[in-house]
């Protein structure tokens, strides 16, 4: 019998070298769309700074209006491919992501296109404009803390399509995407010393 725990928010954002199954409530992210290899890709690259940048001004916002001082969250990314083997195998290049960072309750629509209007009017950054607030729901899914580069989670990535195969679980990889949570900064942590929580959603 599959056994899927019932997970508060915090709990989702933390994770051991050993799998394990979840259950993620509809959240609110503000997120950035894009196509192309993640680790060249100066889109991806333009697309980190813009949803840091909206993020960081919505918390600067909401502080400065006597609403509560909160520890942002972490960058994530959704990544999809047309042939799901591209995970695999690390074919990038053919990949799809959507940039995001979980927000608070306080940061409803409006609020966030006050930001991006802003952080654009300030930055002058053309990304910016793109950045949106979605609600989303992930509902059941695997997840797996991974340690080291990114180029390095093809293994990782099989360990965990592996467990979900052990559960009887299935997933389409276009339908159910490819899940990371970057604990840190990736943009100032060292390779080695890099933590992802890698998440796979599936059919259930």
């Amino acid at each position: 019998m599959n056994h899927v725990h019932s997970d508060t928010v915090e709990t989702l954002y933390r994770a051991t070298t050993t799998p394990r199954l979840v259950r993620v409530p509809q959240l609110r992210f503000l997120c950035l769309d894009g196509h192309g290899d993640p680790s060249s890709s100066p889109q991806f690259a333009s697309a980190v700074q813009a949803v840091y940048a909206v993020s960081y001004r919505a918390k600067l916002t909401i502080k400065k209006s006597g609403g509560p001082s909160y520890r942002m969250s972490p960058l994530e990314g959704l990544f999809w491919s047309e042939d799901p083997t591209a995970f695999t195998e690390g074919d990038k290049a053919d990949w799809s992501w959507r940039l995001l960072i979980r927000q608070p309750d306080q940061v409803d629509a409006l609020l966030a296109r006050r930001v991006v209007e802003d952080v654009e009017r300030k930055r002058q950054e053309p990304a910016v404009r793109d950045v949106q607030l979605v609600a989303w729901e992930e509902g059941p899914a695997a997840q797996v803390l991974h340690l080291g580069p990114y180029d390095a989670e093809a293994p990782t990535i099989a360990r965990l399509h592996e467990y979900l195969a052990e559960q009887g679980l299935t997933f389409d990889g276009r339908r159910h995407k490819h899940h990371e949570i970057y604990l840190g900064d990736p943009r100032r942590a060292a390779p080695e010393k890099l933590r992802t929580i890698i998440r796979q959603s599936y059919a259930g």
